[in-house]
């Protein structure tokens, strides 16, 4: 058949966005490439079924030859060079204005975790991306007050796409959902690669969710492919991956090799990878993690895995990029203010002394501080660590695997946090808003996958135990809800959504509490959207 239709309310400008030629081109990656994309899925499942029969994952036998071999990644071109400050958000107007004006030297613009991809969202902020291109993005408030880019001292852009696992209900391809991924890359690439050199930068990808080396090939071969297709020398695009699954930890050396020709540096995705820990391990009884404010970077396997991903990468020659500081400052309050400052700065400094390029930030007051740290750090005349090769670290897959959390516990406390950032989460995301500040922690997706996964499995373990010794049970749980959502209701006042708060609870009611755990909230919640 190959064909394609599109079933989303063209709004003004989308016709612009999905023209003919750029139709085309999305039906010939998902042709290419999208019975590969199945099978990976596939292969995700079957690995995670052998895990819950006890196999352990470890480093990979039969990719030896790629850890051995004498090889590099391609060089990082001059303007991904300098990443002591990364600020990410969504791909919405006002959002994006402030990041690229903030100072720091990249923003990745959100298609995926901090965005809710509901149709307008997705399609518009394909939009918005060329209007950064060609500086005429602005926004008006509702109050009048006016955002529009600076002359110059702009942020380099990069993309972060859908994860493979997502789907695009609202264009069908021979009857079926397109994927995500393909749709999100395949139209920026469309209308920007050749915009971006243009201008001085290139097509820049974040890419999500990655659990093992061949997910990474596949994203070489769409790279490849679109090159080719659209006109320029292979090469041209660059990614850098998140490494937020705990199984890619073990593949880091492969997934550079992959991507070697398009590689720019690996991320540490912190949050999605205490998630995706979870969300592996959830069945044994060793591993059951106190309230999540415990699981720190210094925790063995978080150290383990960080420290493994800046030897990794320097020594295959490209970035090592730090995670999230999810503390956002307040204007309002100095104490917070001071506190947030203070967190951010200790974690920054810890990834700068390990030998980190740079690291992320989620708000533009704490694009100075992440900046001061690196450049303290850096010494004089660069603009990166990557000389910096950490030959004294050595890590095992024991090491990537040691769950424990030296003096955890689980709160009463703990677990009513989960269940009100859950809550709120799931409604903020339902009614359009993928980012959102929660008691001075910026939630997304992956920091709201924590909170449900956490409360799933401590209602599922039989050590999932109080402090005080009382057994956590869906029934504790169940009646606490109340109590936590009269707080919600207090606290947002005459902002409070009632519908979208009663869908949210009883859907994060229904994934704390059924027997199989859901692999992604978003999916389920996904089917909610218009």
């Amino acid at each position: 058949m190959n064909s394609i239709s599109i079933t989303g309310k063209m709004h003004p400008g989308f016709d612009k966005i999905l023209t003919e030629e750029a139709q085309d081109f999305i039906l010939k990656l998902h042709q290419k490439f999208s019975g590969t994309r199945k099978l990976l899925l596939e292969k995700r499942a079957e690995i995670h079924s052998k895990i819950l029969s006890g196999e352990m994952p470890g480093f990979l036998k039969e990719t030896e030859s790629v850890r051995n071999g004498d090889w590099q990644a391609d060089p990082v071109p001059e303007d991904l060079q300098d990443r002591r400050c990364e600020i990410t958000g969504p791909a919405e107007a006002k959002m994006m204005i402030n990041a690229l004006n903030s100072g720091a030297t990249i923003f990745m613009a959100d298609l995926e975790d901090s965005i809710t991809p509901n149709w307008f969202n997705q399609i518009q902020g394909q939009q918005n991306l060329i209007d950064a291109y060609e500086r005429t993005l602005e926004f008006t408030s509702p109050e009048g007050k006016e955002y529009r880019l600076n002359e110059e001292g702009l942020a380099t852009l990069i993309l972060r796409p859908r994860g493979w696992h997502l789907d695009e209900k609202h264009i069908l391809i021979d009857g079926e959902a397109a994927c995500g991924a393909l749709v999100d890359a395949g139209l920026y690439l469309f209308h920007n690669i050749k915009r971006t050199l243009e201008k001085g930068t290139g097509p820049y990808f974040y890419l999500p969710k990655l659990e093992n080396h061949l997910e990474a090939r596949l994203w070489d071969e769409v790279f490849t492919f679109s090159e080719e297709e659209l006109g320029v020398k292979t090469g041209t695009i660059k990614a850098t991956v998140l490494l937020e699954t705990i199984l890619a930890a073990f593949e880091m050396e492969e997934i550079i090799y992959e991507l070697r020709r398009h590689m720019s540096g690996i991320n540490a995705g912190r949050w999605d990878y205490m998630f995706s820990a979870i969300k592996k391990f959830r069945h044994l009884p060793e591993f059951i993690w106190p309230d999540r404010a415990q699981v720190t970077m210094t925790a063995p396997l978080m150290r383990a895995y960080t420290e493994l991903l800046v030897k990794t990468c320097h020594t295959r020659g490209t970035l090592a990029i730090g995670g999230m500081a999810a503390f956002i400052p307040s204007r309002r309050d100095q104490e917070v203010n001071r506190v947030a400052l203070e967190k951010v700065r200790q974690d920054k400094e810890r990834e700068a002394n390990d030998g980190f390029d740079g690291s992320w930030v989620a708000h533009p007051d704490l694009v100075q501080v992440c900046t001061e740290v690196f450049s303290n750090e850096f010494e004089d005349g660069r603009v990166n660590q990557m000389h910096r090769m950490r030959e004294d670290v050595q890590v095992s897959s024991e090491m990537l695997l040691n769950f424990q959390i030296p003096g955890g516990k689980i709160t009463e406390a703990g677990l009513r946090n989960n269940i009100s950032v859950g809550i709120q989460y799931i409604s903020a995301w339902l009614r359009g808003t993928g980012a959102v500040a929660i008691f001075n922690l910026m939630e997304d997706a992956a920091t709201a996958e924590i909170s449900r996964s956490q409360v799933w499995q401590w209602c599922h373990n039989p050590d999932g135990i109080l402090e005080d010794g009382r057994q956590i049970t869906i029934e504790m749980v169940k009646s606490m809800v109340p109590e936590e959502l009269a707080k919600i209701r207090e606290a947002y006042g005459d902002a409070f959504d009632e519908e979208k708060t009663n869908q949210a609870t009883e859907l994060f009611l229904t994934l704390v509490t059924q027997k199989e755990f859901e692999e992604f909230l978003t999916i389920r919640a996904y089917n909610k959207l218009d």
